[in-house]
């Protein structure tokens, strides 16, 4: 099995307060190194995993499910909790749909949770299609690069697995069962112009979220992959003062 150089795992011990961050379907961790190393550069201590069946080839992504997702992201959520005492978790489009599950399933473990353009839903019709055409048709062109800032390059793959894709539809139907449970601190950052996840998942989120302390920060110059793109610097520093200030109400409260 042969990684790109973006697919490896990223690691970065720091202070008493640690952010595991999960990337999307058919994605890298890379398109997160940047989020990442921000908060790593704070102080946090951050965990970047590779989530099974990807950074090698798209057919990989065919042979996992789910649940293999989920627990790649919680062995990570668990070794910066064994270091750290507040543990966030964060995700980009499915990473952060695993990342909300992480959240429903662990309750206080989780101090806040950070997520920019959640996929919860499609509004396409041919989505409809899907539990059929997985059977028979194993991948379709792909839904990569959706990044406005010119030069920039998502490390993903060059197809769309169909058989990963009905596994995130599977997520999906249980994520959204159990919006209520997440009952952490919620940031969501929805790009205004997304040609992957539609809008309308973030919306779910705020309305079903459990939480009374939930907030949205609207992307005006960014599309999907807003963590590679011109907005950036403002999902770092919203993060960073989110963290901050999740953090030291814990302490107080302490």
């Amino acid at each position: 099995m042969t990684l790109r150089p973006e697919a490896e795992p990223y690691a970065a011990d720091g202070g008493p307060v640690g952010a595991v961050l999960c990337h999307g379907l058919t994605g890298m961790p890379g398109s997160l190194h940047d989020w990442g190393r921000a908060l790593a550069d704070a102080g946090l201590t951050v965990r970047i995993p590779r989530l099974p069946g990807h950074g090698t080839r798209w057919q990989d992504a065919n042979a996992v499910g789910w649940r293999d997702w989920y627990d790649e992201l919680e062995r990570a959520f668990d070794d910066v909790r064994r270091r750290c005492e507040r543990t966030f978790v964060l995700g980009l489009s499915m990473g952060g749909t695993v990342a909300l599950r992480l959240a429903e399933e662990r309750g206080d473990d989780v101090a806040g949770v950070v997520v920019v353009n959640p996929s919860l839903l499609t509004l396409r019709k041919d989505a409809k299609l899907l539990p059929l055409l997985r059977l028979f048709v194993p991948s379709f062109p792909p839904v990569r690069n959706d990044v406005k800032k010119p030069g920039v390059v998502e490390p993903a793959y060059d197809r769309l697995p169909l058989k990963a894709a009905y596994q995130l539809s599977l997520l999906w139907k249980v994520t959204n069962a159990d919006l209520a449970r997440v009952t952490q601190p919620l940031l969501v950052f929805t790009s205004r112009d997304d040609h992957v996840v539609e809008p309308a998942s973030s919306t779910r989120l705020m309305e079903r979220a459990g939480t009374t302390d939930k907030r949205q920060v609207m992307l005006d110059d960014s599309y999907h992959v807003a963590t590679m793109d011109n907005d950036l610097p403002r999902i770092i520093d919203e993060t960073l003062a989110f963290i901050t200030a999740h953090d030291r109400s814990s302490a107080d409260e302490r």
